[in-house]
């Protein structure tokens, strides 16, 4: 593969080979397929997937499925990686509506994020970097590369000026915390995550959402931003049926999955 391509593509485009071409269903796309892309994603820490394990590269293995039932409030409390991946990631130019529990990303594998950014807030404090966006300094993680990828969508939504007071003031980065009312923690905590400005934010609790029961939202932020996060790995929380429309978090094996799926929110 040629050097000039960006090192921040590279992931996708091997993980995208990583399928057939005929796989254009996200029914077509094996756990096995779905853990390769995975591993693809996070090379600074992930090693390989064998005999039913992700291995990392500093030692350890974590195991892929539990062998545990769960529901779907069961998944978003003690999500394994099999769970985290069971849902495909649709991104595109084009707003959504998720069926009932159609949470993809949400659910998530607190032993995996651990590894992948630290296990304690000291841990994940060792790794954040000041990212400016637009005016205010942020903290974010550099592991992984996210606070590269953040930089990368901040100089591209910069071209566009009419949309700087979406952006602008941020609701915040890193918070070591888990997520409002749950067990499991939020993406905040790894300083993997960004709130952009609150004041066109929809939030299901907010609109006295209950878990399984949530109304329609009305998105007030332009696609373009969406659009912008999702081509540098962030997924949405406004694709979410428990949705969070502020809220952006590195999830790239996530975005991957969905190329590789031929999965798109615009059809």
């Amino acid at each position: 593969m040629s050097s000039s391509i960006d090192g921040s593509l590279r992931w996708l485009i091997v993980a995208t080979m990583l399928v057939p071409a005929a796989a254009t269903r996200a029914a077509e796309l094996s756990l096995a397929q779905k853990v390769e892309i995975l591993i693809t994603a996070y090379p600074e820490t992930l090693l390989k997937a064998e005999d039913g394990h992700a291995h990392f590269r500093s030692g350890g293995t974590l195991p892929v499925d539990d062998g545990k039932a769960k529901d779907h409030a069961g998944k978003l409390a003690t999500g394994d990686i099999e769970d985290s991946l069971s849902q495909i990631y649709p991104a595109g130019a084009c707003e959504t509506k998720p069926d009932v529990n159609f949470d993809p990303g949400r659910i998530r594998s607190d032993a995996l994020m651990m590894r992948l950014y630290g296990a304690s807030a000291e841990q994940v404090e060792a790794s954040l970097v000041s990212v400016d966006w637009f005016g205010k300094k942020l903290r974010v993680t550099k592991r992984q590369g996210a606070a590269a990828a953040l930089e990368k969508v901040r100089d591209e939504l910069k071209a566009i000026p009419e949309i700087a007071a979406f952006l602008s003031p941020s609701a915040g980065t890193f918070n070591w915390r888990k997520v409002a009312g749950a067990s499991n923690m939020s993406v905040h905590s790894f300083g993997a995550a960004i709130d952009i400005n609150t004041k066109y934010a929809d939030y299901w609790l907010w609109a006295g959402g209950k878990p399984g029961r949530v109304p329609h939202h009305k998105n007030r932020y332009p696609m373009k931003i969406v659009d912008a996060f999702e081509r540098h790995g962030f997924i949405w929380g406004g694709r979410w049926y428990h949705y969070d429309t502020m809220h952006f978090e590195y999830r790239p094996e996530l975005i991957a999955i969905g190329k590789a799926a031929g999965v798109s929110a615009c059809r």
